[in-house]
């Protein structure tokens, strides 16, 4: 019996270690909140310690999500007394701060009391780190913030290699734009109250390689996904009053919808079939989208639609068959993907800022108030467990290694069996 449970023992391990991922950036290495990790922690309480390897304190306050590679953890925050926007990096292993290093001194921006001064989440290929942040001009006197978009890079000890400008920035409600590699270049969201734009840069020099101008020129905060569909691949994002596809390597527009509102926070996710819209100000809608079109598809490329229980901050998720949405009121639902079918809905929380990921089959769900509801997708709601942290959230959780970072607003906090050491290659 012991040589069975030994033999057992190492297998999991074995397993565990095989689908071992890192989470590089927003919403981890596909940028939808999904991992292919096998054993993920389902249970733990951060008061009293239960399953917790190490939690750290983060000076300052921000709400970007940690990233994680092989065994260091990167995030960022601001520093609000001091005026500095800083970078962390920190060992997977022991929650130690190996270094930080001030990005940017700078007034404090204007923003909306959801909002902090660090949300964009960092990204990294394993050599560099990159960084987005405001720096404000104060030109204005009126409710919005202006000022230059900072865009840095640092290599994995600490130093810059580069630190470019590359547009202006102006939004009432604050900055927050997390950038996506895709091949050699650097993508960055700069939709706001003015010149709207996406740009690419040469992730090696930060040089501008492609800049797309966005013709409403209104704010949102999303981080693009990048698929491939229709024989093309397509970088594609909602916001400032429209969806569009455009080709990552040039910026070239390659289909483009209307509306369905104005603005807009959560990501796209995508199920093989369709790309899966929510939005919520000043209309709510989640929609189907089919992502096989060119030109203006607002008419034609619509697979479902609802407006009931949208959310507006938080990213959905796709898992099998299922999409599975929390709005910002605190309200989850569950949708057969393929139809639109709304099979449950279900109060989870009093509010939601975090986005949804997912492990395992099952989806979890982190409220502002630090509690983490984990459930499993399908006909019925099935609630798999609740746990505590106890401090508020609002960044979205990281799945790596076979644990589950959470960035309170005081600590960044390790969930899960301490962590071993990992020798994947970059």
């Amino acid at each position: 019996m012991s040589r069975v449970l030994i033999g057992l023992s190492l297998l999991l391990a074995t397993s565990s270690v095989m689908n071992a991922e890192d989470w590089p950036g927003w919403r981890g290495p596909r940028g939808d909140g999904t991992t292919t990790e096998v054993t993920v922690p389902v249970q733990w309480n951060g008061v009293t310690g239960e399953n917790i390897a190490w939690k750290t304190p983060i000076p300052g306050v921000g709400h970007a999500s940690p990233i994680v590679w092989q065994d260091r953890i990167f995030v960022t925050t601001c520093v609000e007394e001091q005026n500095q926007r800083l970078l962390l990096s920190l060992d997977r292993r022991t929650g130690k701060v190996l270094w930080q290093q001030a990005v940017l001194d700078a007034p404090l921006e204007k923003r909306h009391k959801l909002n902090s001064r660090a949300s964009g989440t960092p990204v990294t290929d394993g050599e560099l780190v990159y960084v987005t942040f405001l720096d404000p001009d104060f030109a204005s006197n009126n409710e919005r913030t202006p000022g230059e978009m900072v865009v840095a890079a640092y290599n994995f000890a600490g130093e810059q290699q580069w630190a470019k400008r590359p547009g202006r920035f102006a939004s009432t409600h604050g900055f927050c734009s997390s950038p996506v590699l895709f091949e050699d270049l650097l993508i960055v969201n700069g939709d706001h109250d003015g010149d709207s734009y996406i740009l690419a840069l040469d992730k090696a020099t930060g040089e501008t390689r492609w800049k797309f101008d966005r013709k409403h020129k209104t704010r949102s905060y999303v981080t693009p996904i990048i698929r491939d569909y229709a024989g093309r691949t397509q970088l594609m994002l909602s916001g400032s009053k429209c969806v569009v596809s455009l080709d990552p390597r040039t910026g070239e527009l390659q289909w483009e919808m209307d509306g369905p509102t104005e603005q807009f926070v959560a990501s796209l996710v995508d199920n093989g079939k369709y790309i899966f819209l929510t939005a919520g100000f000043p209309d709510k809608h989640i929609l189907a989208i089919r992502p096989d079109g060119t030109g203006n598809v607002t008419d034609t490329h619509i697979a479902w639609r609802t407006t009931k229980n949208c959310s507006y901050v938080p990213s959905p998720i796709v898992v099998g068959d299922y999409f599975v949405i929390a709005s910002d009121e605190g309200i989850s639902s569950c949708y057969q993907a393929e139809t639109g079918e709304r099979l449950w809905v279900e109060r989870m929380a009093p509010h939601y800022s975090a986005s949804l990921v997912t492990a395992m089959g099952l989806v979890y769900f982190l409220a502002d108030d630090g509690r983490m509801k984990i459930v499993k997708p399908g006909p019925e709601f099935e609630l798999v467990g609740e746990n505590e942290l106890g401090e508020a959230c609002y960044a979205s959780p990281a799945i790596s290694q076979g644990q589950i970072f959470v960035r309170g607003e005081q600590h960044l906090f390790a969930i899960g069996p301490s962590a071993q050491v990992t020798e994947k290659s970059p």
